[in-house]
């Protein structure tokens, strides 16, 4: 899979929660000012933009950061604080008027404005809890997901563990809290609000975790069919996360361009993938297969010979260097095709596909409460 940190550019405006939720007792007042206190804590975090800055000298000199870590436990107790606050709120008589007076404001990181410089970013602002609560969830999601891309290269299981987690939030976005404001939420509303957009994160770091359960299954010698089935689980994956993702973009047109060639350019590695070791395997099964293994190389080479090259020049390459092995392959077998086994090719109809192998299961999200409850005045 190829890195994209974008989901981490989120930004906000400030929000001071004791200057609008009435309250019965002083405990309750110092339970909101720690709230405030935790999310201006965030805000300075993602408005500065040091988060994704960090992110990219650590991609670029290979090291690992510890501040992500503690920008994760930062966002962990907020959203602990938050649902403190979300559950007495959740069907009070005021609750629409005190979202309202907050003012709750986010910018996309995956709308095509996203893609101009931050001046220029527009700030959506809807008054509902809920939309802080899954603009925080998803901030959190990106922040697990971007975890798993730093320790991939010291330990491949708790990179796996952290690409599942991350699963587990957008998952649990995507089914339970946006549903809550689904229908009384504007239509105005960033994509990361959205179930098609939070559906398909959770999708793509499903097929993360499995692109490193395959850098594991290769360092243990697995056969190179149990490869092409690992490899064409993810091709299904985000298979399934562009159909979604091209249905919300008809709905809304403005999902970020970026974000749609990252899952195309990621779909076509793993496929290259997949079809070199399925090619591989069959004609380790049997050298009198190699005219099969030719057509299947031969249609890999084809189909992605016809689709469009990721514009962002790191991913061009990587693609370039997989099809130029694929292409060795095809010279290689054609060579010994010609000169050994004179096997004929198949037509492209009769030629079979790999078979898809999905391993990976997302961890559930289990959202946490303090014990200080926060008594909200009914009148």
């Amino acid at each position: 899979m190829f890195h994209f940190p974008d989901p981490l550019k989120l930004k906000t405006k400030r929000i001071v929660f004791e200057h609008v939720y009435a309250v019965i007792h002083t405990g309750s007042v110092e339970r909101l000012k720690e709230l405030s206190s935790a999310r201006r804590e965030i805000e300075e975090t993602i408005n500065d933009g040091s988060i994704f800055t960090k992110v990219v000298a650590r991609e670029r000199s290979g090291g690992l950061s510890s501040q992500l870590e503690q920008d994760i436990q930062k966002l962990e107790k907020y959203l602990l604080l938050l649902e403190n606050l979300i559950h007495p709120s959740k069907n009070h008589p005021w609750r629409v008027q005190w979202a309202s007076n907050l003012k709750i404001q986010w910018t996309s990181a995956l709308t095509a404005s996203s893609l101009f410089s931050c001046k220029s970013q527009k700030f959506f602002q809807l008054n509902n809890l809920f939309y802080e609560l899954t603009m925080m969830r998803f901030l959190y999601g990106a922040m697990l997901r971007e975890q798993a891309s730093e320790v991939m290269s010291k330990d491949l299981v708790q990179s796996v563990t952290l690409f599942r987690k991350a699963a587990g939030v957008y998952h649990s976005l995507a089914t339970k809290v946006i549903s809550d404001y689904d229908r009384v939420a504007p239509s105005n509303r960033p994509p990361e609000a959205t179930t098609n957009v939070c559906s398909v994160m959770s999708l793509v770091c499903l097929a993360e975790a499995q692109a490193v359960t395959i850098r594991k299954a290769e360092e243990k010698g697995n056969t190179t069919s149990l490869l092409a089935k690992l490899h064409y689980g993810i091709v299904q994956m985000l298979d399934e996360a562009m159909i979604i993702l091209h249905k919300a973009n008809k709905d809304r047109k403005d999902i970020s361009t970026g974000f749609l060639e990252f899952i195309s350019a990621c779909k076509a590695l793993h496929e290259l993938k997949s079809y070199k070791h399925f090619a591989t395997s069959l004609k380790a099964d049997s050298d009198t297969q190699i005219g099969t293994a030719l057509g299947v190389l031969q249609h890999a080479e084809n189909s992605m010979q016809k689709n469009k090259m990721p514009s962002k020049e790191s991913w061009r390459s990587v693609l370039k260097q997989e099809l130029e092995t694929l292409s060795g392959l095809i010279r290689k077998y054609e060579h010994e095709n010609n000169f050994v086994w004179n096997k004929k090719i198949p037509p492209q109809h009769e030629l079979p596909s790999p078979e898809g192998k999905k391993i990976i299961e997302l961890i559930p999200y289990q959202p946490q409460r303090s014990e200080q409850a926060i008594s909200l005045k009914q009148t």
